[in-house]
Parts: C-alpha cells; sequence; structure tokens
C-alpha cells in the first residue's frame, strides 16, 4: 500500500508541469539572429529544446566574418574598464540565467549590459517562439534604432 502511494505520487509529480502550462517547445536547436549589424556586431541566440525545457543556450555576436565578439580581447580590455563588464562575461551569464529561469521575461539586465540584455531577451522570445511552432529556420528579428 505505502509503495502504490509513493508510485502515485511520484507519477502525479511527473505529470503535472506539463498540464495546462500552455504552448509546448519541440525538442531541436532554434537560433534567432538580428537584423543588422551595430558597431560592427550582429547578436545572435541559439537554443537546444528537449523535453519541453530549454537544456542549452548560447548568446553572442559576430561580425561580418563570422569571428565571435566574446573572443575579442582587445574589445574587452576597452569595454571592461568603462562598463564594469565585457562580452564574454555577459553573454555566458544572459544565456545561463535562460536556462536557469526558461523565460526571458525574468532574466534581469547586467549593469554595463542592458542594451545587450534587452536584444537578448527580444532574441529568446524569438527562438521561443521558433520551438513551439518546431521551426527550426533562423529567426530575424528586426533591430530597433
Amino acid at each position: 500500500m505505502k509503495k502504490s502511494i509513493i508510485l502515485g505520487v511520484f507519477i502525479l509529480a511527473l505529470l503535472l508541469p506539463g498540464c495546462g502550462s500552455g504552448p509546448r517547445m519541440k525538442d531541436g536547436f532554434y537560433s534567432a539572429e538580428m537584423s543588422d549589424y551595430s558597431h560592427g556586431w550582429k547578436e545572435y541566440v541559439c537554443i537546444m529544446v528537449k523535453g519541453n525545457e530549454i537544456v542549452y543556450t548560447e548568446f553572442n555576436a559576430k561580425d561580418p566574418s563570422g569571428y565571435i565578439k566574446a573572443w575579442d580581447n582587445a574589445y574587452m580590455q576597452n569595454m571592461a574598464p568603462v562598463s564594469g563588464t565585457y562580452p564574454n562575461e555577459y553573454t555566458r551569464y544572459y544565456a545561463s540565467e535562460l536556462v536557469e529561469r526558461q523565460s526571458p521575461e525574468d532574466v534581469d539586465a547586467m549593469t554595463g549590459a542592458t542594451g545587450s540584455g534587452s536584444n537578448f531577451k527580444r532574441l529568446a522570445a524569438a527562438v521561443i517562439e521558433q520551438s513551439i511552432e518546431g521551426n527550426s529556420d533562423t529567426k530575424v528579428v528586426q533591430t530597433q534604432e
């Protein structure tokens, strides 16, 4: 009797998170990028969804040649003293926050990277929309002036 109650509670716990929680994300990889380059960089977000959960996120920016902003040490050395952060730090922060919180609205802006944080939230919302549709095409998000 005790084992069947424990088993019932366990099964119920597995089923409840999916009940009435809105649209489900489909397993796969999804990406979105800004429509234009800003200061020579185009920001993008990629996520991996498994079991209706974001299990991996990459947030970064690339230049026209494909070089990744977080790898640019000169950019880091110029940005860090002025803003208190740099691309390799804030991109990892935003990405890990999305995996932890599962919602871009719940990700707090990082001081010194609020512009990128705003773009991150818009890009993350776009890839989540893509994952609900099951559309793995890269979504282009209009750059705000």
